[in-house]
């Protein structure tokens, strides 16, 4: 697959995957940068910690190119994280839509609601043009299967808006589930609004992803994280 037709399938499913990407000496140099940085299982604020992460990632021709063609110059990093689900681990994340972002200062405006205060970083849910203008890239560190906690999606329910995950919530109404799975190196594209879900571990192998989030929209309380990086 092409990186235009990433793109295409972006838009139409929600999601996409590519094959490998980053080498492996790549990605013990993120790893190296990583494991300098704390010994967490999440590690958010990732490139403010270690801003040497981005002239690795952008650093790879193949990366670049998939994200030129992807995000045009209005977008910039919104969010970084380091998540890391260790070998057995025995908690799973049931489905979801990436709905929070992390913010600068708390200001009051129509259409901004759920205020968090997670160890003094506040998040909100912005309205859903913001999310609607924000692509993620999950840049995969060990390859991810239905061993390790690969996600698994409903293709397509990013075009639904927000969707209430309660008591009444019919996930077999919206349609079937996907596993993806990920190659060591590959980098899986995804909107915050399609619903997501991973499992516990079964494997001896950890499931280290790098998570970005570009946005293109200002907000008036201003991104915590926001970096351009092209």
């Amino acid at each position: 697959m092409s990186f235009n037709q990433h793109k295409k399938a972006l838009i139409d499913q929600g999601f996409s995957i590519t094959e490998c990407v980053f080498s492996n000496e790549e990605i013990q140099r993120l790893l190296l940068l990583i494991e300098t940085s704390e010994k967490e299982y999440a590690i958010r604020k990732l490139t403010t910690k270690k801003p040497e992460i981005l002239d690795v990632i952008f650093g790879n021709e193949k990366f670049k190119k998939l994200y030129e063609l992807t995000c045009d110059q209005k977008y910039f990093l919104s969010k970084a994280i380091f998540f890391n689900k260790p070998s057995k681990s025995n908690w799973f994340v049931s489905m979801h839509q990436d709905l929070s972002i992390s913010v600068a200062r708390r200001i009051e405006e129509i259409g901004y609601t759920n205020w968090t205060n997670k160890n003094g970083q506040l998040g909100v849910i912005p309205p859903n043009n913001v999310l609607d203008n924000t692509i993620t890239f999950r840049i995969h560190l060990d390859k991810t299967d239905e061993t390790n906690g690969a996600l698994s999606v409903i293709p397509k329910t990013h075009s639904k808006g927000i969707i209430r995950v309660d008591e009444s919530f019919d996930k077999n109404s919206l349609g079937n589930e996907e596993l993806c799975i990920v190659e060591k190196g590959g980098v899986m594209l995804m909107k915050p609004l399609l619903l997501h879900a991973s499992s516990k571990s079964v494997s001896t192998y950890d499931r280290r992803v790098i998570h970005l989030e570009f946005c293109n929209q200002e907000i008036p309380m201003g991104w915590l994280e926001k970096k351009k990086v092209s």
